[in-house]
């Protein structure tokens, strides 16, 4: 009894010290567009947990970027993967991000979490466009919540009523989301392609727990679309067309001072400019698709669902920045035809009264023509930048990177295994050459024994 009352304080302690050891939390993300967004999240995310979570323990988080995440376009391999780095770095919880769209049973996945192994997978992408740092960190938060309290009803009821309870600190942390069941907080967007719960009590093949799903098919695609234009940075791109600008700006300034032009313009209606700068645009779309070998094969993905997405997100990517270097044209074209075209000439020239507007049409004519006659055929100044901002060649680079690290690994094993060869050889050899020398010592010292 007094040995049991001794053992007492020192359990005790025990469950105390287990109480308030930190839990480790590993973010990985997949390069470029999710590794930025995770590391601005990063350092917010253990005083968030601690408080938002669980407060009995501090909240440790690092953040490891691994190209596997933005190479594969199965869940499967991705979640393998970081259970292979959860192990490896002792870590409690991991959530990859990945920037690719994820299926399961023909439906669009956004995240999902495995309790039983700590595990969980956001698809960044579809979580729409913007804002994307604070809907990434809501869905952190979700998961980690699912798999560290539970995924239940009684888990999701009781976490309901903590986070009733600590309304007025979340809301002063930043966190929107109100909800024990909701993987964001909803707005306009969710409103209109709403993400559904769903939980699994048998693990079934893939182990999953809690999945939440895009409930509208159509509308979700299009939400997945603009979250993965913004991955691909149509912006990122517009430092390319500075020679494409300067041989357009240079064939339309030319053509600018002509009088047939000025005619064209004036005699073009809105809707057959229209027709014409989109014409235009598509052009030139279809042309850098050409010129760089940008349409995805269907060899390089696992579906021709994946195929059809990478090529849709690769025109409208470049549809949008080719509209932002139409736009920068117009207005090059809009400062030249004021200085350039005296007004009076102008309206001589087309035989009617002339307005302010005139001017914005003879640019946006002049636009559309020089497009079409003085960029098309032009080079960019970087293939690697129009090519970086398309999901196929980024993960043919990640992928690549993969089979190199994986070569590394293999080629680190095999050394390995020949030292340890070579080491086993080397005992061996001391052990036969100790024997050597014991037996040589035995026959001179049964010699000696031996000799008067």
């Amino acid at each position: 009894m007094a040995q049991d009352e001794q053992d007492a304080p020192s359990h005790s302690a025990a469950q105390d010290e287990a109480a308030i050891k930190p839990l480790r939390l590993g973010l990985v993300p997949a390069p470029e567009l999710p590794e930025r967004v995770a590391n601005q999240i990063a350092g917010e995310l253990p005083d968030l947990l601690k408080r938002h979570t669980d407060d009995r323990h501090d909240w440790q988080v690092e953040c490891v970027t691994d190209a596997l995440v933005g190479a594969d376009d199965g869940a499967a391999d991705v979640i393998e993967q970081a259970a292979q780095l959860k192990r490896d770095r002792d870590w409690h919880y991991v959530v990859c991000i990945t920037d690719l769209p994820l299926f399961l049973n023909d439906r669009l996945t956004v995240a999902e979490a495995i309790g039983n192994r700590g595990v969980s997978l956001i698809s960044q992408p579809a979580l729409g466009a913007s804002p994307l740092k604070r809907r990434l960190r809501e869905a952190i938060l979700q998961l980690i919540n699912e798999m560290h309290h539970g995924s239940d009803d009684e888990d999701r009821e009781r976490q309901q009523q903590h986070l009733n309870s600590n309304a007025e600190a979340r809301n002063q942390s930043g966190i929107r989301n109100s909800s024990s069941r909701h993987l964001m907080s909803w707005g306009p967007a969710e409103w209109l392609a709403p993400i559904q719960r769903e939980t699994s009590n048998d693990s079934g093949e893939d182990g999953c727990e809690v999945r939440f799903v895009s409930a509208a098919r159509w509308r979700g695609h299009a939400r997945l679309l603009c979250g993965m234009i913004r991955a691909n940075r149509p912006w990122s791109i517009l430092p390319a067309f500075r020679r494409i600008i300067a041989v357009a700006f240079a064939t339309g300034a030319y053509a600018l001072i002509s009088p047939g032009l000025w005619q064209l313009s004036a005699a073009y209606g809105f809707s057959r400019s229209a027709i014409l700068m989109v014409a235009a645009i598509a052009a030139m779309v279809v042309w850098l698709i050409v010129d760089h070998g940008l349409w995805e094969p269907q060899q390089h993905t696992a579906s021709s669902r994946l195929t059809r997405l990478y090529n849709l997100t690769t025109v409208l990517t470049l549809a949008a920045g080719v509209s932002c270097y139409y736009a920068i044209l117009f207005l090059l074209f809009l400062v030249a035809a004021i200085l350039l075209v005296p007004s009076s000439l102008f309206e001589s020239t087309v035989s009617q009264s002339i307005s302010w507007l005139s001017f914005p049409a003879l640019a946006w004519f002049a636009t559309s023509i020089a497009t079409v006659g003085g960029s098309l055929g032009s080079s960019l100044e970087s293939d690697e930048t129009i090519r970086s901002a398309t999901y196929g060649y980024r993960q043919q680079l990640r992928q690549r990177k993969v089979k190199d690290r994986q070569a590394e690994d293999q080629e680190q094993e095999a050394r390995e295994k020949d030292e340890q060869k070579k080491g086993e050889q080397k005992k061996e050899e001391d052990t036969r050459n100790q024997a050597e020398r014991q037996a040589r010592a035995s026959r001179k010292h049964q010699q000696d024994d031996q000799s008067p």
